[in-house]
């Protein structure tokens, strides 16, 4: 039997340009939503316009422009399970650590309902989900892969971008652990796998392993 094709939608906030993702199977009325970002109401918007539920929120770490979306979904949809990696839980209440407070922001979101690790498997609205720790842009990090189809397809937040990596000069950043998940957890994968990053436009890993300035494989 065929396995159902999976349908992305994009969101992007003009504060940052940060990707929120709308994922879900073709033939369902479920979805996950992944980094939602500043512009909430045009998220939740395209979900209702879409007829879906959110059965997850994910977030690939706690920074704010990847969390600030996060209060609104859950105030529309309350037993809607708000996910994250277990080293970054505390970014979401905590305005220093997901550098809200350095804005003058102060942005909080409501706390974790589940905590992911390395190595885990996460299912929601039918989509299987590996989890991959990747620290080095924030010390929790972590993408989501998704293996159902061909090519696979990664959530990858602020690790990899097309021709770029996520910074890492923040407080608890490390450019050389960054390097070593990208080398270790990303270019490890299948080169067709699809990288979709919080900012800008999607890649994939051979791209990124055989061509970007910043880490090669």
């Amino acid at each position: 039997m065929e396995a159902a094709k999976i349908l992305l939608d994009v969101v992007v906030s003009q504060m940052f340009g940060e990707n929120a993702f709308i994922a879900r199977l073709e033939g369902r009325g479920d979805c996950l939503v992944v980094d939602p970002g500043f512009d909430a109401d045009r998220i939740i918007q395209q979900i209702e316009d879409l007829q879906l539920t959110p059965a997850a929120i994910l977030n690939t770490h706690g920074h704010a422009d990847h969390i600030a979306g996060n209060g609104m979904l859950k105030q529309r949809w309350p037993q809607c399970p708000l996910v994250i990696g277990a080293d970054e839980a505390a970014k979401l209440t905590d305005p220093a650590g997901n550098l809200s407070g350095s804005y003058g922001i102060g942005l909080v979101s409501p706390p974790a309902d589940r905590l992911v690790r390395d190595g885990e498997t996460f299912e929601a609205a039918g989509i299987e989900l590996e989890v991959l720790a990747t620290p080095g842009h924030s010390c929790g990090h972590v993408v989501f892969l998704y293996k159902g189809n061909s090519p696979w397809i990664v959530f990858g937040g602020d690790v990899l971008f097309q021709g770029s990596v996520g910074r890492a000069d923040f407080p608890d950043s490390d450019p050389r652990v960054l390097a070593d998940s990208i080398r270790g957890k990303l270019y490890s994968l299948p080169e067709d796998t699809i990288v979709l990053p919080g900012h800008g436009d999607p890649t994939t890993i051979g791209r990124e392993r055989h061509s970007n300035p910043f880490v090669r494989g």
